[in-house]
């Protein structure tokens, strides 16, 4: 499998992914990650900017009530179940922990996320797979699976750790770019990686 050769190409396809604004930040990676679940990065973005102006830390935040919450995060979706979720963290920690243990006990965290702000926010080695890392990776034929969580388990054991940083945020960039099966199959076609 040629990895450098994907992450060559991908990397001169590159468009920002909109929650990329939040650089490093563990509190708005953590935050902004886990209202992005099904909402586009777009709404996410705006909603996540109402917050963080009026909440600027964990501190500032948990003195926000659940209703009020609501109101700075919609239209996120299932932005009322995300609300309950960001206050309970909220009155849960002081800091964003580092390790996935951790990372995973808080409320309306999974594995991606958790993941994500490992590797953006801690500069810690981890795969963040969503759809897009999942989608792609199978047609790249690096793994042969039927759900994110499989696509993680055979990633580790297989992709060199210097690529765990930019998988995400690259195969994200792709796949926003190429939102149909056929589209993406071409653009990997034409570039000669399938």
């Amino acid at each position: 499998m040629n990895y450098s050769k994907v992450f060559t190409i991908f990397k001169k396809h590159y468009i920002t992914v909109p929650l990329e604004v939040f650089g490093d930040d563990p509190y708005k990676t953590l935050i902004s990650t886990l209202m992005s679940a099904r909402t586009k990065d777009e709404v996410t973005l705006e909603a996540s900017k109402r917050l963080f102006k009026k909440a600027p830390t964990l501190k500032s935040l948990a003195k926000l009530e659940t209703k009020e919450i609501e109101k700075l995060i919609y239209p996120v979706g299932f932005y009322k179940t995300k609300a309950k979720h960001i206050k309970k963290l909220s009155n849960q920690i002081i800091y964003v922990p580092n390790t996935m243990e951790e990372l995973i006990k808080l409320p309306g965290v999974g594995r991606k996320t958790a993941n994500l702000i490992l590797n953006r926010a801690f500069k810690i080695p981890a795969i963040a797979v969503d759809t897009h890392v999942h989608r792609i990776s199978n047609l790249l034929s690096w793994v042969h699976t039927k759900t994110p969580q499989q696509t993680e388990k055979e990633l580790v054991k297989t992709l060199p750790k210097k690529y765990w940083p930019d998988i995400n945020r690259l195969f994200v960039s792709i796949g926003r770019q190429f939102t149909s099966k056929k589209k993406l199959n071409e653009f990997l076609k034409r570039n000669g990686l399938i």
